[in-house]
C-alpha cells in the first residue's frame, strides 16, 4: 500500500487525497477477547438508534453511571476489566461499541462524531455521573465535556492531545506525498472543521471536571509527554505514571483500575455508599510510579 500510495499520490494527488481520508476515518473492527467477551455477556445489551446509527451498548449494576469509553479501532469490552470493582462499589457501568466499531452499524468516524456519540449514549443511559475512557475515546471525551456533557469525575487513560499529529503519523506510514497528504487534510477539514480545533491542551483550561491520567512511560502508540501536556493544561488533573504496561495492559492492571474506581468513588454522596463499606486505605498520590 505505500508504494501504490506514493506513485498515486505523485501522479494524481487530488484522487489519493481522497481515497487517504476515507482510510483515515475508516477504523477497524476488533473482535472482543475471551474474556471481555464473557463479561460482556454477563451486561445487559441493547442496541439504540443514535445519530443516525444502530449502535451496541451494555450495562450492569446499579446506582450512578459510570460510561466506559474505548478508543479507536477497539470495542466496549475493551475496558470491562473497570466493571466488577465499579458495581462493587455501588455503581452502575454502561459502554457501547461506537460507529464503526463492534457490533455497531456504520464504516466511517472521526473524532467530533465519537464526542457526539458519547454526549448521545450518555444521554440515552440517563446520564453519567462519571466516566472512563481510554486513548481516541479519551480526547473525544474532553471534546465532548467542552460541549456541554457534564459529569462529576473523568477518568483518562493514554489519552492523545493532537489531531495534527495522528495525521501526520498516517501520511507517515502511507508515504503520501505532501501534495496528496494535503489534499487529506482539505477532505478532513471540510468534513469536520478546523483540526486546530481539536487540541485537548488548548480547551483544557476551560475545563472544570476533576480528571485523573493515566499514562505508560513506555506506550509507543501515545506518548506519556500526551499525558502530561493534557495534566499541566487542565485545572486540578492528576497524572499517575506507569511502567512497563504500554498502551493496553494499562486497562487491565488492578492497580490502576483500584485508584481511577476511588478517584470516581469520592464524588459519591456519602448517603449513596453501599451498606457494606470497602475496608479505608490510603489512596495513591499524584504522579506515583506503579
Amino acid at each position: 500500500m505505500r508504494a501504490a500510495m506514493r506513485v498515486a499520490g505523485t501522479v494524481n494527488p487530488l484522487w489519493t487525497g481522497h481515497q487517504a481520508e476515507r482510510l483515515f476515518r475508516t477504523p477497524r473492527r476488533t473482535r472482543p477477547s475471551r474474556k471481555a467477551g464473557a463479561v460482556l455477556a454477563h451486561g445487559e445489551q441493547r442496541f439504540l438508534e443514535l445519530c443516525g446509527e444502530r449502535v451496541a451498548v451494555w450495562s450492569w449494576g446499579e446506582g450512578p453511571r459510570v460510561l466506559l469509553v474505548h478508543g479507536w479501532s477497539g470495542y466496549g469490552g475493551q475496558l470491562t476489566a473497570f466493571v466488577g470493582p465499579l458495581v462493587a462499589a455501588g455503581f452502575s457501568v454502561v459502554t457501547f461499541d461506537a460507529p464503526g466499531h463492534g457490533r455497531s452499524s456504520g464504516r466511517l468516524s472521526s473524532l467530533p462524531e465519537m464526542a457526539r456519540m458519547i454526549r448521545a449514549v450518555g444521554h440515552a443511559t440517563g446520564g453519567p455521573h462519571a466516566l472512563v475512557a481510554h486513548s481516541f475515546g479519551a480526547a473525544a471525551s474532553a471534546l465532548a465535556l467542552r460541549d456541554g456533557l457534564a459529569v462529576e469525575r473523568a477518568v483518562f487513560v493514554a489519552p492523545p492531545t493532537d489531531p495534527r499529529k495522528a495525521v501526520a503519523f498516517f501520511s507517515r506510514e502511507l508515504a503520501l506525498p505532501a501534495r496528496a497528504e494535503a489534499r487529506m487534510v482539505e477532505r478532513l477539514e471540510a468534513r469536520v472543521g478546523p483540526l486546530e480545533d481539536y487540541v485537548v491542551p488548548d480547551f483544557a483550561p476551560s475545563l472544570k471536571t476533576p480528571l485523573r491520567i493515566f499514562h505508560d512511560e513506555g506506550d509507543n502508540e501515545v506518548r506519556v509527554e500526551a499525558g502530561e501536556a493534557i495534566a499541566r493544561a487542565w485545572p486540578g488533573a492528576t497524572l499517575v505514571r506507569t511502567h512497563g504496561l504500554g498502551h493496553y495492559r494499562i486497562l487491565y492492571t488492578p492497580a490502576v483500575i483500584r485508584d481511577a474506581v476511588d478517584f470516581i468513588a469520592e464524588s459519591r454522596p456519602r448517603d449513596a455508599w453501599p451498606l457494606v463499606a470497602a475496608p479505608a486505605r490510603e489512596p495513591l498520590t499524584a504522579q506515583p510510579r506503579l
